[in-house]
C-alpha cells in the first residue's frame, strides 16, 4: 500500500472515530435526560408523599384488658379456665372455698332474726304501754274533774250555807236580846206569861234555826274535806298514769336503739352475703384468657393479680410519632397498618386520639431536663388509631404485634383534641 492510500485509510479512520463518539455522546445525554427526568418524578412523588402521609415503624397492638383478681381471702377449690382459652362476660373462672363465709351468713342472720324478735317484743310493749297509758290517764282527768265539780259544788254550798248561818245568827241573837229582856219583866211580873211564853218559843226557834244551820255549814265543810280527798287522790292517780309515758319513752329508746342494732346487723349481714358472693369469680369483659398464675389449693389475697382477659376483638394500635409529624395531625384522619406478622395484608383505621403528652414524660422516671447533662433529643406521642373492624379470623392480632402505621393527613378537617 502507498502512502497515499494509507493516509486516506487513516482519514477515514479517524472520521469513524469521530462519527462513533458523537453518537456514544447522544446516547449518553439521552441516559443523563432520563434519568434526571425520573430523579424529578421520584422527587415529586416523595413530596407528594410527604405533604400526604406520616409514617412511623415504632407502633405496636394494644388491648384494654381487665386484669382479674380476688376480692377476699381464700383458697381455690375450682378453675374452670386454662391460658388461650376465650371466655364470654359473665362466666365463671374460679371458685374459692366458700365454708366461712357461708358461715358468716349463718351467724349474720342469727343475730338479725334475735333483734327483730327483740324488736317485736318492745314494739308490743310500747303498744301496751301506750293503750294501758291513755286509758289510765282518761280515767284520771274523768276522776279528776268529778272530784273537782263535787270540790267547787261543796264549797258553793258552804257559801250559800254561811249566808244562810248568818241570817239565822242575827235572828237568834235579836230573839235571844227579847227573850231576856221578856224574861227579866216575866220575873218582875210587869208582863203575863203568855207573852213571855210566845217570845221564849221564838228564842228557842231561833236557837234551833242557828244550831241547824251551822250544823249544815259543818256538814258541807265535811263534804268538801272529802271532795278535797278526792280530787288529792285523783291527781295523784293521773300523775300515776302520765308517769306511764316515761317507761313509753323508755320503750322507744329501746326501740330506737334495736332499730340502730338491727341496721347494723342487716348491713353486716349483706357484707357476708357479699363476700360469699365474691367465692365465685366471673369474667369481666369477653375475651381470651392470658397470664393465668395460680392452681387449685392455693391461697389467694385480694388485689392478687390471677390471670388477664385480653379482648383481641377490641384491639387498637398505638403508633409513636415524632413530635415533628404531628403538625397536621387531627381526629378522624384515616390511617393504613401493616403488621411485620402478615407482611402481604394491610388493616385500615382511623384516629381517635392524641395523647396529652410525650412518651417520656408519663414514663416511671421522667428526664429531668434541667440538669447540665441536657441532649435534646426528639420526642415521641402515642397516637390512638382504632381499626374500622375487627382483625379478620385470618389475620388476627395479638397484644404487643409490632405495626408500621401510615396517617393521611391530607384531610384537616378535625380537631387536634377530642371535643
Amino acid at each position: 500500500m502507498n502512502e497515499h492510500d494509507k493516509t486516506a485509510n487513516n482519514q477515514i479512520s479517524r472520521t469513524q472515530a469521530t462519527v462513533n463518539a458523537m453518537k456514544n455522546n447522544r446516547k449518553l445525554k439521552k441516559i443523563l435526560v432520563s434519568l434526571s427526568g425520573l430523579a424529578i418524578i421520584a422527587v415529586i412523588i416523595w413530596w407528594f408523599y410527604t405533604i400526604r402521609y406520616v409514617s412511623t415503624d415504632n407502633a405496636y397492638v394494644m388491648a384494654d384488658s381487665a386484669t382479674v383478681s380476688s376480692r377476699i381471702p381464700g383458697r381455690v377449690i375450682k378453675i374452670y379456665v386454662e391460658n388461650d382459652d376465650f371466655v364470654k362476660e359473665g362466666a365463671l373462672l374460679f371458685e374459692l372455698d366458700p365454708a366461712d363465709y357461708a358461715l358468716k351468713v349463718q351467724q349474720g342472720e342469727a343475730s338479725l332474726k334475735a333483734l327483730q324478735e327483740e324488736y317485736n317484743f318492745h314494739k308490743a310493749n310500747l303498744a301496751y304501754i301506750e293503750t294501758t297509758m291513755t286509758a289510765n290517764v282518761d280515767s284520771a282527768k274523768a276522776s279528776l274533774k268529778m272530784a273537782l265539780d263535787r270540790e267547787q259544788q261543796a264549797q258553793k254550798k258552804i257559801d250559800e250555807l254561811e249566808e244562810k248561818r248568818k241570817s239565822a245568827e242575827a235572828d237568834f241573837k235579836h230573839a235571844e236580846k227579847d227573850f231576856k229582856r221578856f224574861e227579866a219583866l216575866y220575873t218582875q211580873r210587869a208582863i203575863a206569861e203568855r207573852e213571855f211564853d210566845r217570845t221564849r218559843t221564838a228564842y228557842k226557834k231561833a236557837l234551833a234555826q242557828y244550831e241547824a244551820t251551822s250544823a249544815e255549814v259543818a256538814s258541807a265543810k265535811i263534804a268538801l274535806n272529802a271532795a278535797r280527798k278526792d280530787t288529792e287522790r285523783a291527781q295523784a292517780q293521773l300523775r300515776v298514769a302520765e308517769a306511764q309515758e316515761l317507761q313509753a319513752q323508755m320503750e322507744r329508746y329501746r326501740i330506737k336503739n334495736l332499730e340502730a342494732q338491727i341496721q347494723k346487723a342487716q348491713a353486716e349481714l349483706d357484707l357476708a352475703r357479699l363476700q360469699l358472693s365474691y367465692c365465685k369469680v366471673y369474667a369481666p369483659i369477653s375475651g381470651y384468657i392470658a397470664q393465668k398464675r395460680f392452681q387449685v389449693g392455693d391461697w389467694v389475697q385480694p388485689g392478687q393479680p390471677l390471670l388477664a382477659i385480653v379482648p383481641l376483638q377490641d384491639v387498637y394500635v398505638e403508633a409513636n410519632f415524632k413530635e415533628t409529624q404531628l403538625k397536621e395531625m387531627r381526629i378522624g384522619q384515616k390511617a393504613e397498618i401493616k403488621a411485620d406478622i402478615y407482611p402481604g395484608y394491610r388493616y385500615h383505621g382511623k384516629v381517635v386520639g392524641i395523647r396529652a403528652g410525650t412518651g417520656a414524660a408519663f414514663s416511671l422516671l421522667p428526664p429531668e431536663n434541667a440538669t447540665g447533662n441536657w441532649i435534646k433529643v426528639t420526642q415521641r406521642v402515642p397516637v390512638k388509631i382504632v381499626l374500622d373492624e375487627p382483625p379478620p379470623a385470618e389475620y388476627p392480632l395479638r397484644v404487643g404485634l409490632s405495626l408500621e402505621v401510615k396517617v393521611n393527613i391530607s384531610d384537616k378537617t378535625g380537631p387536634k383534641l377530642k371535643q
